[in-house]
């Protein structure tokens, strides 16, 4: 940018090299919204222009930095977290019961909402101009389309330049991202993101890049030998950590200070962890997040199209019937069921999957569908009492009329809830808890918008998830090394719930406490909590987020 001001003929007293500095400058010579139309990364800030007595709020196109704002006890507030907005003097917040009922179905509270009524996300690739001392606030402005970049008209064939395209655009995404005056490293799981990342890393650098992993004792969640191993092929400096479940479980009580809004991903506290070994060593960290939501990486895109796809022209009656009688399976089936599916059906946490599938085959609507494969509660009005979230996700429906696909009607849907919201939330709150920068090169939006204009068969192709991503990688890293079911960043909560965190969580759902704070159904989510501890039904992620809610409402009764 300041090379583009230099060739524009602006030359400002510069007094540092800051980034604040230069968006200052950007901002004064083209005006506000024409700078954000120059940025390239993650960015939350705010303007006041003293001249027109205004002030501007922007967020970066994909939401990797947060913002809140809205209007309390008669004033204007915000800031890149809520506990700013509540440690304002006359702060008075009311938990709004739609936005809880939201977060106990998706594990977040989704945008625009907030946790508390009349604060608000500003959504990703918006700003607003606040005036007149506070009182005149206008709706929030899109400045970078999602919807127009994902139907703008695509390549409409294969063509093997999409992958030499694809590997320039990712070179030069990671390069731009490396630069730092200070310690630079990289997560690395040993999944196809993160190793292509990190593979991209150590081809522009004359060092060692340095990479950090973490595993778990237990076998079906560790994928801390693969990390390795790709270290060791690449040549990167690599750390990893063996945590031990008394070491993640004495994350869970830092979790509601950590994320000061009601979160529930389990993958949290993995990421803490890994966030927290690599700020031993530097300061700013690479990740592989995005690379799902672009090419066409999640099992939902795969394993649970091909069944709707099989199932939905199927009479009503017998789907509903089906998902009834499998529903009706005892749990211990749905483990044994893992062994007896195609190979294309098996991943890590299919058995949590499993029943999720099954639910959602009563629908034939891909909207209805996709909301039920990313619910962990089915109907969670009936859980939060003075909760009516009937027709709170318009964007589900509206977005079908863009894509003849379901793949990309989901892949759409995840870019701009899913990810923004929780991904990115994650990975902000844990890296920031520990002051380390974590940078996202495949969210550069360049890579976004080239990503829309691929044909969907070159992202899935060949029974394939991630294809064209896969073969950029391969420059980098043999096939025999990478090809291998994939796995999630998570933990064994399901044990843990029966184990260590039994007596925390009984705590937490004392039937007086659920009916003294009254947002909850005591009987239905003491049911939900026998039946799991009995072994009847497998309810530890719907537990999770009744649980951190719980957690933030203590947190907030000590603050």
């Amino acid at each position: 940018i300041r090379d583009d001001l230099r060739l524009a003929g602006i030359e400002p007293n510069w007094r540092g090299h800051s980034d604040t500095e230069t968006l200052l400058a950007c901002c004064v010579h083209w005006g506000f919204e024409a700078s954000l139309q120059r940025l390239n990364g993650m960015f939350a800030f705010s303007l006041w222009d003293s001249q027109k007595q205004q002030l501007f709020l922007a967020r970066d196109r994909v939401g990797e930095k947060p913002l809140y704002y809205g209007r309390n006890n008669g004033t204007f507030l915000f800031g890149s977290e809520l506990k700013a907005i509540t440690a304002y003097p006359l702060w008075q917040g009311d938990v709004d019961r739609n936005a809880l009922a939201l977060f106990i179905r998706y594990h977040y509270v989704p945008s625009p909402k907030s946790i508390y009524k009349d604060i608000y996300k500003l959504p990703p690739a918006h700003f607003i101009v606040v005036s007149d001392g506070g009182h005149s606030v206008s709706n929030p402005k899109c400045y970078w389309d999602l919807s127009q970049v994902a139907t703008a008209e695509k390549n409409a064939r294969f063509s093997e330049t999409y992958i030499d395209e694809l590997e320039v655009l990712m070179r030069d995404s990671v390069r731009l991202r490396m630069a730092a005056d200070v310690p630079l490293g990289a997560f690395l799981s040993g999944g196809y993101d993160s190793s292509t990342v990190v593979a991209l890393m150590q081809d522009q650098s004359q060092q060692p890049v340095q990479t950090f992993s973490i595993g778990f004792h237990e076998e079906g969640y560790n994928e801390a030998h693969h990390a390795k191993k790709v270290a060791q092929y690449l040549g990167t400096k690599h750390t990893e950590l063996y945590v031990t479940s008394e070491q993640a479980l004495d994350v869970v009580p830092k979790l509601a200070t950590m994320y000061d809004e009601p979160f529930a991903d389990i993958s949290q506290i993995p990421t803490f962890l890994v966030s927290q070994l690599a700020r031993q060593h530097v300061t700013v960290s690479l990740s592989g997040d995005g690379g799902d939501e672009l090419f066409c990486g999640y099992n939902r895109y795969s394993a649970g199209y091909q069944v709707w796809n099989k199932m939905r022209h199927l009479p009503p009656i017998v789907r509903r019937g089906l998902a009834e009688a499998l529903g009706y399976m005892p749990v211990n089936s749905f483990l044994k069921m893992q062994g007896y599916l195609p190979s294309s059906f098996q991943f890590s946490g299919l058995s949590d999957q499993l029943p999720k599938l099954v639910n959602a085959l009563s629908h034939s609507d891909g909207a209805a569908f996709y909301t039920s494969l990313v619910s962990h509660v089915k109907e969670p009005d009936t859980l939060v009492l003075g909760s009516n979230t009937s027709g709170q996700r318009h964007d589900f429906i509206q977005a079908q009329d863009m894509f003849s696909d379901l793949r990309e009607q989901m892949m759409f849907w995840d870019t701009s809830t899913y990810l923004p919201d929780d991904i990115l939330g994650k990975v902000d709150r844990a890296s920031m808890a520990v002051s380390l920068e974590a940078r996202v090169p495949l969210l550069d939006h360049r890579l976004i918008e080239f990503a829309w204009r691929m044909p969907l068969n070159v992202k899935y192709r060949d029974g394939q998830a991630k294809w064209a991503m896969r073969q950029v990688m391969y420059r980098y890293l043999p096939k025999d090394l990478m090809d291998r079911p994939k796995m999630g960043f998570s933990v064994p909560l399901e044990d843990w719930l029966k184990g260590p965190l039994r007596d925390w969580a009984e705590a937490q759902l004392d039937t007086s406490r659920l009916k003294r704070e009254g947002y909850f159904d005591p009987i239905a989510v003491r049911k939900m909590w026998d039946d799991h501890i009995s072994g009847k039904k497998r309810a530890h992620f719907p537990l999770w987020g009744i649980l951190m809610f719980q957690s933030w409402v203590e947190h907030q009764k000590q603050t």
